[in-house]
């Protein structure tokens, strides 16, 4: 079982969906969210935050290092914000903030072609989401880089 989580970032002009894996951590974990916009107008310790294409999320690391040693039984010197994030314990809840909407455009955009071209509508529904994984790669968005 997974726990949601939505936070707003330090500015307020953009709310984010976390994903808490297992719930091993709790959302106390994530101490900071920084959206693009706000995020180079904050001091970001990076010894507590990870970087995601301009979005920076600041952990609180002595809660991070607990659960580390009560919850995983692991050695709390491994536990850095890339262990938090890339292993799914406080990251997105989608492959970056805002995926689901873009999703939505984009399928919207192929599904309106369905009628007026049929064939090329099934052979763009097909490699859509390849195409997709791979800009999201292109852009470095960290959790498309891993898939």
């Amino acid at each position: 079982m997974c726990q949601e989580v939505r936070q707003k970032c330090a500015c307020g002009q953009a709310e984010v969906q976390f994903h808490l894996r297992d719930n091993i951590m709790t959302p106390e974990v994530i101490d900071h969210i920084y959206c693009p916009n706000c995020s180079t107008q904050n001091n970001v310790d990076g010894n507590r935050s990870i970087n995601d294409n301009g979005w920076v999320i600041s952990y609180d690391m002595e809660i991070a290092h607990m659960f580390a040693i009560t919850k995983l039984k692991i050695d709390p010197a491994i536990v850095n914000p890339e262990f938090i994030f890339d292993g799914g314990y406080a990251t997105w809840r989608e492959m970056y903030p805002g995926e689901t909407k873009d999703i939505s455009r984009e399928r919207d955009q192929i599904i309106a072609t369905k009628d007026a071209d049929p064939q090329g509508y099934l052979e763009k529904i097909r490699s859509w989401n390849v195409e997709r994984i791979e800009r999201l790669k292109l852009a470095g968005w960290r959790k498309a880089l891993q898939a």
